[in-house]
């Protein structure tokens, strides 16, 4: 098995189709394609079911995209240590980033770490966490900032950057609007806005809303924090959401919780794997080091999976 073999496999699975994939690494289709029989014949097993337009990983296929990562990536941590020693930084940063962050100034940190290290390419992807997580865990993404879940994550760890109250938002003629705080057990019977289920910060309000005691009708679910204050401003429900909202130019208002549940901010990196050189570099910068000041998760809060 060759690491060539390897890296056409993963452009396939990833770009879905043969053509793209010998685009993408820049051979011929016809030599990518017996590239990938070689490497069936060698497994004994098949990789991808074909058809005219796309292919599909089988089983067997997703059990070595995972692997096939890792094996990547650790050989290019290999160069980047050699060049590190050279005193270069170079090869590729994949990361991935919750749509609104506000723990980092993400733009501001990647183009800080860009200037310094110019030799690095920068490969960025926006999602939902429990698929940016995935992302880390099979290795298509060096690292990414996301909202902790609850529990453990096997083959993750989540490094905490900040653990941040949520509070109510309304509407500007919503009744509780000039509370100074408001109990969650106050909101039985309003009509919400939230994400979509799955969404880790929807997780923690519906724990959060059972434990006191509130069975709430959630009437519109977004993906867009945009919308989410949109459709609070006009009135159409209230919402519970992370402070840093309170920053977003919106009419919606906010009032504090009492006892209010947080949203934990973390880096994800995958577990028993180095970072590479360039992720180290990026997490070393100061304003998105993990950090445990008060007011934030330690480690241990979180843990590892």
């Amino acid at each position: 098995m060759e690491l060539r073999q390897l890296e056409y496999f993963v452009a396939v699975a990833e770009e879905r189709h043969f053509t793209r994939a010998a685009e993408r690494m820049h051979v011929a289709q016809s030599g990518l394609s017996t590239s990938i029989r070689s490497l069936e014949r060698e497994l004994g097993a098949s990789l991808f079911v074909r058809n005219t337009r796309s292919v599909e990983l089988t089983n067997e296929g997703r059990a070595l995209l995972t692997q096939a990562r890792h094996a990547l990536a650790n050989v290019a941590a290999a160069k980047d240590a050699v060049a590190a020693v050279r005193g270069l930084l170079i090869g590729k940063l994949a990361v991935g980033t919750l749509q609104c962050l506000g723990a980092v100034d993400l733009p501001a940190a990647l183009a800080r770490f860009h200037a310094d290290h110019p030799g690095v390419e920068i490969r960025l992807r926006q999602g939902g966490s429990p698929d940016l997580i995935e992302r880390v865990r099979t290795g298509d993404l060096d690292l990414a900032f996301v909202s902790a879940p609850p529990g453990m994550v096997s083959g993750v760890t989540l490094a905490p950057i900040r653990a941040e109250p949520m509070v109510l938002a309304c509407g500007p003629d919503h009744p509780l609007r000039e509370r100074t705080t408001v109990d969650l057990c106050e909101l039985a019977g309003e009509t919400f806005v939230d994400f979509s289920p799955g969404w880790i910060s929807r997780d923690v309000v519906d724990q959060a809303m059972a434990a006191a005691g509130v069975e709430r009708r959630v009437a519109f679910e977004v993906n867009d924090v945009h919308w989410l204050l949109d459709l609070v401003s006009h009135g159409l429900g209230i919402a519970v959401v992370p402070q840093f909202f309170t920053t977003k130019r919106t009419a919606a208002r906010f009032v504090p919780i009492t006892d209010p549940p947080h949203w934990n901010v973390a880096v994800a990196t995958a577990s028993g794997r180095h970072p590479s050189t360039a992720a180290t570099a990026l997490l070393a910068l100061d304003d998105i080091r993990p950090r445990t000041e008060a007011g934030q998760l330690p480690p241990a809060a979180i843990g590892r999976g």
